[in-house]
């Protein structure tokens, strides 16, 4: 669950990292009135779970009522990148003298927290690495030890900041280790990391990142989701109870159990397709499940086929066709549906589908053969599409 700036800079303050004053808004004269609190110039900025705010226009500087009126409605409203605002943060104008990049995440290949901090803030990571990759500091924390004091004094050398902020910026990052533990975060990053003209080390920004898995330990946070930003067949899943990443392609794929999905997207890859989703119905999937998981997946217009491979351990191959045959008799499918059955009760489910005899419905025994298959049915180049097809749920996705 990704929070916006407001939302991540409240987690922040309750922690102690050190932010600008700020109000949120939702409407033009909110936005005025926050800022006749704060006191002139501020800055307005649009509340979106994208980067690329300040290219796209959505941070203005307000040096009086006038001005944060106009940027208010002009920014209210507007697309950056495919999300629309429909939220504002006006925040205290604070004096620039340095910037810095700063963030603690995940680093699944060290299976352990890593620190990060860069002078060069205020532009994109991936710039940043790609103007100079020596450019960002990175230490890895053991969680049993935590960030000590060293660790922030080897970034802060190795990141070749400002001495005179060196203590203060560690102290900082300190805190936001601090967050990302207690929040069970997946990521939290500041860019820029403000130094100001008082040489005060501050965040400007907030990006945080929340398990999803960890959110019943953090209800407060979870009332914080707001369900018009997701992704619609995402919200529907979840509605739902099923575990699903939208991705860019049109074959939809359904197994139970994450390994085999994630080899499902695999093997239509290799077979020249492009996967239009993760979806991973459990184990012991019943004919609801796979009901549900139909609507999901053909409620992306985007599908032109379908790929379910299922195979039957504490899955029944019979529940499962018995599920395909119900969702068929309640939803309009106009795309052709490719299953391969392969375990518990497999013979029985693909007679009950022989026999059901449902439209554009191709049963296969194999993996491989069912991704070539499906592949086929959408008219698929396979040497056009094995390159760009995604290997694993995360591949597409934001930050």
């Amino acid at each position: 669950m990704d929070l916006l700036e407001h939302q991540g800079k409240q987690l922040f303050r309750d922690h102690g990292v050190p932010t600008p004053e700020g109000r949120p808004a939702q409407t033009a004269e909110e936005a005025v009135e926050a800022a006749d609190e704060l006191d002139y110039p501020v800055v307005i900025k649009a509340q979106v779970l994208i980067g690329g705010r300040g290219k796209a226009g959505g941070i203005k500087l307000a040096n009086d009522r006038q001005e944060a009126r106009e940027h208010a409605e002009a920014i209210l409203g507007m697309d950056i990148r495919g999300f629309t605002v429909h939220e504002l943060y006006v925040e205290k104008s604070s004096q620039i003298a340095e910037e810095y990049y700063a963030a603690i995440l995940v680093d699944r290949g060290a299976k352990r927290p890593m620190a990060m901090l860069s002078r060069m803030g205020g532009i994109d990571v991936e710039e940043i690495a790609e103007r100079d990759p020596t450019a960002i500091a990175r230490v890895h924390v053991d969680p049993l030890v935590g960030f000590q004091d060293f660790h922030g004094r080897r970034l802060a050398f190795e990141a070749g900041i400002a001495a005179d902020v060196i203590r203060p910026t560690g102290a900082l990052l300190a805190r936001l280790y601090e967050t990302f533990v207690a929040e069970d975060a997946m990521l939290v990053e500041v860019n820029p990391l403000l130094v100001t003209e008082a040489r005060e080390v501050v965040a400007l920004d907030a990006k945080l990142t929340v398990d999803d898995n960890a959110l019943y330990r953090h209800p407060q946070t979870a009332a914080l989701r707001n369900p018009g930003a997701d992704d619609e067949q995402e919200q529907m899943a979840r509605e739902r109870d099923l575990i699903y990443v939208k991705l860019d392609g049109n074959i939809g794929i359904l197994g139970n159990g994450a390994g085999l999905v994630m080899s499902t997207l695999d093997v239509v890859a290799q077979a020249g397709g492009r996967p239009a989703n993760f979806l991973d119905a459990g184990g012991g999937s019943r004919a609801e499940a796979i009901v549900d998981a139909v609507e999901v997946i053909l409620s992306d217009a985007k599908v032109d086929a379908v790929l379910f491979n299922i195979f039957g351990g504490i899955t029944r191959c019979d529940e499962v066709a018995n599920g395909l045959v119900t969702a068929f008799g309640q939803i309009d499918v106009t795309v052709p549906f490719v299953v391969r059955l392969d375990g518990t009760n497999d013979e029985e489910g693909r007679r009950i589908l022989a026999e059901a005899d449902l439209p554009n419905v191709h049963v296969e025994k194999t993996m491989l053969g069912a991704a070539a298959r499906v592949v086929e049915l959408t008219g698929a180049d396979a040497a056009d599409g094995a390159v760009d097809a995604p290997s694993a749920p995360g591949a597409e996705l934001r930050r």
